[in-house]
C-alpha cells in the first residue's frame, strides 16, 4: 500500500459509476492543493465508493468537499484486512478438487454442468465430464472457464 504507516484508509460514498471521475477530480484537487494523500483506489468491485489513503479525516474531507458526484465521507476508517480480499485474486485452479461440480462460464459449452475428472494445474486446465450431455463426454478445458458449485463428497470430510 504506502510506506507511510500513519495512512489510514477512508471511503467515499461517490454517485454510481462515477467512481473513476470522482478519483481523477480528487487527484487533480490533490496536485493543485499539494494534499498529503497517500493513495486512490478504484475496485470495480465496490460501486459507489473509492477509497483514499491519507493521515487523518480532514485532509480526506478538504480533497472531496464540493465535488460532483461525491455523495460523503463514510464515518469510520477501513481496515486494511477488509480490502485484500478485493486486491488478492487467486487463481480458481487452486481451489478445484476432482469430484467438484463446477459450471462452464464461457466457451462453447457454456452454461452446461460438469463434474471434474482431472486438473492439471501446471498448465491451469482441467478434465471434465459433461453432466447435461446424454453420454460421457471428457472435455479439457481452461480452469478460468469454470465456477463451482459444490465440492466433492471427499472434500467435506
Amino acid at each position: 500500500m504506502s510506506e507511510k504507516p500513519n495512512c489510514k484508509i477512508f471511503a467515499i460514498k461517490t454517485t454510481g459509476g462515477q467512481e473513476k471521475i470522482v478519483a481523477n477530480l480528487v487527484a487533480n484537487r490533490i496536485s493543485m492543493r499539494k494534499l498529503p494523500i497517500c493513495s486512490i483506489l478504484v475496485l470495480d468491485s465496490i460501486k459507489g465508493y473509492i477509497l483514499l489513503e491519507a493521515d487523518n479525516a480532514q485532509i480526506v474531507n478538504e480533497a472531496v468537499s464540493s465535488l460532483k458526484h461525491v455523495k460523503g465521507q463514510v464515518p469510520g476508517l477501513i481496515q486494511h484486512e477488509d480490502i485484500e480480499k478485493f486486491l488478492i485474486t487467486k487463481p480458481i485452479i487452486n481451489e478445484l478438487n476432482v469430484d467438484d461440480i463446477v459450471e462452464i462460464i464461457a466457451g462453447p459449452f457454456k452454461g452446461m454442468k460438469a463434474k471434474i475428472n482431472r486438473i492439471e494445474v501446471a498448465r491451469s486446465e482441467a478434465t471434465i465430464i459433461l453432466l447435461d450431455a446424454p453420454y460421457q463426454l471428457p472435455v479439457t478445458i481452461d480452469a478460468d472457464y469454470l465456477k463451482i458449485l459444490s465440492h466433492s463428497e471427499s472434500e467435506k470430510t
